[in-house]
């Protein structure tokens, strides 16, 4: 699996973070940017990197995205064609888990207003580690969004 990760200024220190400590715990992270803090960036142009990363293989490659809030990171991802990113800014783990068991997102979106830094890592590693739980129901729906999508 292939990790993709972008963030806007609000997101950059905490993207840094999770860069050294997913490397340091042995996966490949695949910096999109922004390479150095600059308070006047817009999201778009660096969430929309990841997301095109993970729409071209969305079986193969994972994304993070990170904002102030995660929404509107989830917002321009979810643009792509395959792309399902989910938000999470924190409280309740349970919510990591339901969107790769039922949803199978492929990007997370984090709020870094709303997580500490130990928080996203949990939550990063139980997104890693989360499968699909490939339950007909599930796959169903999936396809179902996929087969409303209007962007073809």
């Amino acid at each position: 699996m292939k990790l993709f990760i972008a963030s806007d200024h609000a997101g950059y220190e905490l993207k840094e973070h999770l860069i050294n400590y997913l490397e340091e715990n042995g996966v490949e992270v695949i910096d999109k940017g922004p390479f150095e803090l600059d308070k006047t960036d817009d999201y778009p142009d660096w969430i929309s990197l990841v997301a095109q990363e993970v729409s071209q293989h969305p079986d193969q490659a994972r994304g993070i995205v990170i904002g102030y809030s995660g929404q509107g990171e989830a917002i321009v991802a979810n643009k792509f064609r395959d792309v399902r990113a989910g938000v999470y800014y924190g409280y309740n783990q349970d919510i990591i888990t339901l969107m790769r068991e039922h949803n199978n997102t492929n990007v997370l979106s984090l709020g870094a207003e709303f997580v500490s830094k130990e928080e996203a890592q949990r939550a990063v590693d139980a997104w890693i580690e989360t499968q699909f739980s490939n339950d007909e129901r599930h796959i169903r729906r999936i396809r179902k969004i996929r087969e409303i999508d209007i962007r073809r």
